[in-house]
């Protein structure tokens, strides 16, 4: 680094800001294994311990609330000593909760260990890594953030695939093994090359965080309406993501169909992220997410009366351009209406509200399907907590427009 200045080593949208967003970019990817590999052991994991649907998918549950616990927890311990310490620990209980649940002797100290290593170390690489990248970008931090998002869908595109030639010839075992050493030799020195921080008020150097905006609300009541937005888009989100492969296979379109499905909507969901991304620079987060939640609630209706196989393909891929960019809006609305020393812990907050929807949302469909014997009502349920969302968002647009800029 010899020739710079510590200014242009630190300053925001700088050079060094877009080589942490690709060192972060590469970290989610690699931790996102936390939320997804569960999934696809399942099978194998309930045929060893022979146990019922329902306690095979209790790993599953662990590893969520884990995951929700360990976005808020790590993201106020980034706040009072930076990214690199908290990455750290999560890398190491990450890759030893992988090696560890390989050596599970019963599904209970699996679901134990899924939740406390697996999933709080997962965690880190989600929320807390989207709210250290905010730090280093101002004109472009829509794109940044959403860009670190889009590991976790990368994740889920590319590691169910990576473990397949190992789950048929090695088992689940081994598999994880491999999953929890990959992580410990990868993501350590990644973590470590992350280690720099935004120079402190005072310092040489110092950029002055970009103005916050005062819309005469303080900071708990936008908590507040941010959470409850969350809970509202994700238990919407969750009714396509968790039962579209049930739903194709009561249609009689089979369970293949249903996981291609699926599969497309993690896949436009990244291109709906970084397009939101692009347009949050230009339009603000508050409206990005409006927009995106509108045009979830308008896919959620579609499905009803668009049952036919290919009709069913064109709408899962409306639904992933819909919903990609809504949760990484999250997190820029946190940096553009309060206060950045507080965007660790605030960010999780509200992603620790998201994942609690997907899990509500999941419940909530399978327990109306049961009740009714038909999706349609699960549908319109979750175009209803969409709305709850639109009406949050929508108070917060209000109150934004006749806000002011004021000092960080």
């Amino acid at each position: 680094m010899a020739g710079t200045t510590s200014g242009d080593r630190y300053a925001l949208d700088g050079a060094y800001a877009f080589t942490r967003l690709g060192i972060s970019l590469a970290l989610a990817t690699l931790g996102g294994v936390g939320m997804w590999a569960v999934i696809v052991v399942l099978p194998q994991v309930q045929a060893e311990f022979g146990v019922d649907r329902a306690g095979a998918s209790l790993p599953y549950t662990a590893t969520m609330l884990g995951f929700a616990f360990g976005n808020v927890m790590l993201g106020r311990f980034i706040d009072r000593v930076g990214f690199v310490i908290p990455a750290l620990v999560s890398a190491v209980a990450l890759g030893l909760g992988f090696i560890l649940a390989a050596l599970s002797p019963s599904i209970g100290v699996l679901t134990a260990v899924q939740g406390l290593l697996i999933g709080v170390g997962s965690a880190c690489t989600f929320g807390p890594l989207i709210a250290d990248i905010s730090h280093w970008f101002d004109k472009r931090r829509g794109i940044a953030v959403a860009t670190a998002a889009c590991g976790n869908y990368l994740a889920g595109a590319l590691w169910p695939m990576a473990m397949q030639p190992f789950l048929l010839t090695e088992g689940w075992r081994t598999t994880y093994l491999g999953i929890g050493i990959v992580c410990l030799v990868t993501m350590v020195p990644l973590c470590l090359m992350l280690s720099r921080r935004p120079v402190k008020e005072g310092g040489a150097g110092f950029v002055a965080p970009p103005p916050v905006k005062d819309i005469g609300m303080s900071p708990g009541a936008i908590q507040i309406l941010l959470v409850i937005a969350g809970l509202g888009c994700c238990v919407a989100m969750s009714m396509p993501q968790v039962h579209i492969v049930a739903y194709c296979a009561d249609l009689g379109y089979g369970v293949a169909r249903g996981a291609e499905m699926l599969s497309l909507m993690l896949a436009t969901g990244i291109i709906s992220r970084l397009a939101s991304g692009f347009l949050a620079d230009r339009i603000g987060g508050i409206k990005t997410l409006l927009i995106g939640s509108v045009l979830q609630g308008l896919s959620l209706l579609f499905y009803i009366p668009f049952d036919g196989l290919a009709s069913l393909y064109i709408v899962s891929a409306m639904f992933g351009l819909a919903q990609g960019g809504i949760v990484p809006c999250y997190a820029i609305i946190v940096r553009e209406y309060m206060p950045a020393r507080e965007a660790g812990q605030r960010v999780g907050i509200v992603i620790m509200a998201t994942i609690l929807g997907m899990a509500l949302g999941g419940w909530m469909s399978g327990f109306i399907y049961d009740q009714t014997g038909s999706y349609a009502a699960a549908f319109l349920n979750g175009i209803a907590w969409n709305l709850v969302n639109v009406t949050a968002m929508a108070l917060l647009l209000w109150r934004s427009g006749r806000g002011r800029a004021v000092a960080a």
